[in-house]
């Protein structure tokens, strides 16, 4: 169907052509359909959550998560492995379990979530700031704002103290000004790679948002004050997407939201986080007419993809590694206990704070061979010393169809696809030699059988927990 735009005020009105609402899936709310709503839009369940979920029916299930009455964090206080308290601002990697203690124990999963792909979003590494104290305030914002207006999101990013320095904003001028800002806000944050912008838009938008600076702590040698100064913006004429004026940096947010490339590309890379099938061009559609009839609300947005049919029918997803790292701690029972978990995410191939360059996380290369291998260490790791068995003292059932259930209910009882129950029992009961020879034994001893499927590396195909698809 046709789009169309007209203006009605300074920046103009987004019209887009409405062709009726996103659809709703209609069919069963079970545990199943719970669990990947609660693996999606949060970091899995704790055991007995999902059946909780799955009784309250789809729609609330949903307003749950996207509305949430208690944002308190339930559980024991995060520390280190000798029982010293984490120091997130000061200790390498303690900034890392800072924001894992809060994905495992917050009440609000949904707006830890979004705060980790508004991070990917909006990627920012701690490598360029080297702050970690900036990065968390960074955190605070994005959480703070994750499911309200875009155009309030995209303001508060650009006046960040540490997106400033990771893309060179401050310090831009009207003698110097830096495009790195300029480009990203274009190709990555609002509109997608040369989609209705030329060469000549990013420079002049780089003139629009010169005059940011900031002043220096001798003491620390740490940037603090972080302020627009008018001396140093570029008041002159520019001319971008074919509009001219004394444009400054707000008016520079402004004329990217309101580009008539901006909608479809928000609601297409919105949409990736929760999907891995892209919407017909006819719910596109009604998503970009959602979003703009809304004044560009986020929360209205979310809502109507977690309850769209596709979400709950389409193919699988691999699990992000923080999400398949915490889901598991969740899944056990298990907290911040150890520093481990900060050497595991990067093995994994995503640690938070860190990620690999301005265009975020890679989602289409999660699983390789490293990170593959990775995935079947953090199992290892995450089995605590004390529920370890002990061949030489553990009594084990020789039975497999128990051992599998004792081994399910271990991870908290997660859905298991049939195909992935029956490798599991022919691993539990010794019957698959190649099972075997990765344990590296023809003859498994009862104990290891248990540990097996614990922690087995399955074969591709096989959907679940270890291989993070759900």
């Amino acid at each position: 169907m046709p789009r169309s735009a007209k203006r009605s005020s300074r920046w103009g009105r987004q019209v887009v052509a409405d062709p009726g609402p996103l659809p709703v899936y209609s069919g069963p709310f079970r545990v199943e359909q719970a669990e990947r709503l609660l693996w999606r839009a949060g970091f899995g369940p704790r055991p007995g959550e999902a059946r909780a979920l799955a009784k309250r029916g789809m729609r609330e299930a949903v307003y749950s998560l996207t509305r949430p009455k208690d944002m308190r964090l339930v559980g024991p206080l995060p520390h280190l492995e000798n029982g010293a308290p984490l120091q997130p601002y000061d200790v390498w990697g303690n900034d890392v379990l800072w924001w894992l203690d809060r994905m495992v124990r917050s009440q609000a999963q949904l707006v830890e979530r979004m705060t980790l792909s508004w991070h990917d979003w909006f990627a920012t590494s701690n490598e360029m700031v080297d702050s970690q104290r900036l990065m968390i305030d960074q955190n605070w914002t994005i959480r703070r704002l994750c499911l309200s207006s875009f155009p309030a999101l995209l303001t508060a990013i650009t006046s960040d103290p540490a997106m400033q320095i990771y893309l060179s904003l401050s310090g831009s001028t009207k003698q110097d000004p830096n495009e790195n800002y300029a480009r990203e806000l274009q190709e990555l944050f609002t509109l997608g790679v040369d989609d209705g912008y030329t060469e000549t838009d990013v420079r002049e938008q780089a003139r629009a948002l010169t005059g940011w600076t900031n002043n220096w702590d001798q003491a620390t040698g740490q940037p603090v004050d972080f302020h627009f100064d008018r001396q140093l913006w570029d008041d002159g004429i520019k001319v971008i997407y074919g509009r001219s004026g004394r444009f400054d940096w707000r008016d520079s947010l402004q004329l990217v939201a309101h580009h008539p490339s901006h909608p479809r590309f928000f609601v297409t890379k919105l949409w990736s986080y929760f999907s891995a099938e892209p919407l017909s061009a006819r719910d596109t559609l009604a998503a970009e007419h959602l979003y703009v009839s809304s004044g560009k609300q986020i929360r209205p947005l979310v809502e109507a993809m977690l309850m769209h049919p596709t979400f709950q029918v389409g193919p699988r997803m691999v699990k992000p590694p923080i999400v398949q790292l915490v889901g598991m701690l969740r899944g056990i029972g298990r907290y911040i206990d150890t520093d481990a978990w900060v050497w595991e995410s990067s093995e994994l191939g995503q640690t938070p704070f860190y990620p690999p360059n301005v265009s975020g996380w890679d989602a289409t290369r999660w699983l390789n061979t490293g990170t593959w291998l990775a995935r079947f260490n953090l199992t290892a790791e995450m089995i605590p010393q004390q529920r370890a068995l002990d061949p030489a003292k553990d009594k084990v059932a020789a039975d497999a169809k128990a051992l599998t259930s004792a081994a399910i209910d271990f991870w908290g009882t997660p859905t298991i696809s049939p195909p992935t129950k029956r490798a599991l029992r022919a691993c539990a009961g010794g019957r698959n030699r190649r099972s075997d020879r990765e344990l590296g034994a023809r003859s498994v001893p009862r104990a290891r059988r248990e540990r097996a499927p614990r922690a087995r590396r399955r074969e591709p195909r096989l959907p679940d927990l270890l291989t993070g698809a759900r």
